[in-house]
């Protein structure tokens, strides 16, 4: 049993570092005047952290605290499959969206360690990026 607690609170504590991760990163683009539209936006494939709008570009931005990875993990972290569910999730939004048509779409990556943006990774991938 106190595995299972064990296991649960830790899910928490990672669901908890998560949220104010993604909340530092928000803070962080707001202060670069970009504007929010939408936070963890979910569909069937999964879940974008952040939707943001800054000019003509429509950000899709998914958060990764530095306390659990590094630089070099990343690849690990963002590989082929979460591409690809965040790919096909931002294209149910822009289908939800089309005010959105005209607009540049990138896929973006915020590192965050503590509360503070450390890194933001602009056109991180594309949706034709190889496969691995």
């Amino acid at each position: 049993m106190n595995e299972a607690r064990s296991g649960l609170s830790e899910h928490k504590c990672t669901v908890a570092i998560g949220r104010d991760s993604e909340e530092s990163a928000c803070m962080w683009l707001l202060k670069k005047d970009w504007n929010i539209e939408r936070k963890n936006f979910r569909s069937r494939h999964g879940e974008v952290d952040i939707v943001a709008v800054k000019g003509n570009i429509l950000a899709f931005i998914e958060v990764k605290s530095m306390n659990r990875c590094t630089l070099n993990d990343l690849q690990h972290v963002i590989g082929a499959k979460k591409r690809h569910s965040i790919i096909e999730t931002s294209k149910l939004f822009l289908a939800m969206n089309r005010k959105y048509n005209q607009y540049r779409i990138r896929y973006d990556v915020i590192l965050v360690q503590g509360n503070a943006c450390v890194r933001h990774m602009e056109g991180a991938f594309a949706e034709h990026d190889e496969a691995e």
